[in-house]
């Protein structure tokens, strides 16, 4: 794909996100569009982005669990930027007004002590970077009508990247084995998904550093001092108006968001 529409799409993806509607798949109207083509997409819509002030806190693994894979139809991981933009306080309430097709769905987020840069780095390599972990929220969004997505276009739209909101405890992660910390999301007080932190890639760690290594091979690292979301542990779950969800972690602790 050249240059022109490269730009083109990662415009209209950034245009979608500001005004809050949705556009039709990529790979539908251009079914040429591979991975590669789709990242330069991604770069283009962050670089937007940036030009308005935001700036990147840390980054993101997505499609890592079994259940977000088969509710996509997306069989490979992929991963976007996160941006200050994004960030939520524990138990604020998100206006439905700022998102166009929310789903909410619980992490746990690596809070790197220093930078990490791949290719070649093990899941020792990943602990020893890391500062803490923490129970995450994050609310995936797509720009893409109905959530009719390929892996091209959820790696185009930055990796479905809506929100996060991250919890109220940081935990050491040698004091815990993060594949058996088991966890439970209640939507209004019912509990709708469960989950363990083996369904990222068998385990967080692992997502960690498939996520360090994919990106050392791009010349890009994991910094210090970023947050990095290491991939759902269950199901996405839909949003509207008046949810309240609450997620907890065994070992990690909570937290919770309010949509209005």
């Amino acid at each position: 794909m050249n240059d022109s529409l490269i730009q083109g799409l990662g415009d209209e993806l950034y245009t979608a996100l500001r005004e809050r509607r949705v556009v039709e798949p990529l790979t539908s109207r251009h079914p040429e569009i591979d991975i590669d083509a789709a990242y330069r997409v991604q770069q283009r819509m962050i670089a937007r982005r940036l030009q308005d002030g935001e700036r990147v806190v840390g980054k993101k693994i997505g499609v890592t669990s079994r259940a977000v894979m088969n509710m996509l139809g997306v069989y490979q991981p992929d991963f976007g930027y996160m941006l200050d933009g994004m960030i939520v306080a524990d138990g604020e309430s998100i206006a439905m007004s700022t998102l166009i097709q929310p789903k909410a769905e619980g992490e746990i987020a690596f809070i790197m002590k220093r930078d990490l840069m791949g290719p070649g780095l093990s899941n020792a390599d990943v602990l020893a970077a890391t500062e803490c972990v923490m129970p995450c929220f994050e609310i995936v969004d797509s720009r893409i009508r109905d959530w009719k997505i390929k892996i091209q276009d959820t790696v185009a739209d930055n990796a479905s990247c809506g929100v996060f909101v991250l919890g109220d405890r940081a935990v050491d992660p040698r004091r815990i084995d993060l594949s058996l910390c088991g966890m439970v999301l209640e939507k209004n007080g019912e509990v709708v998904v469960t989950g363990a932190g083996a369904a990222a890639l068998g385990s967080p760690v692992n997502a960690i550093a498939w996520l360090a290594n994919t990106l050392g091979r791009l010349g890009i690292g994991l910094k210090a001092g970023e947050v990095v979301l290491s991939g759902a542990l269950g199901a996405m779950v839909p949003t509207q108006a008046g949810d309240h969800f609450r997620m907890t972690v065994g070992g990690l602790g909570g937290c919770s968001v309010r949509f209005h």
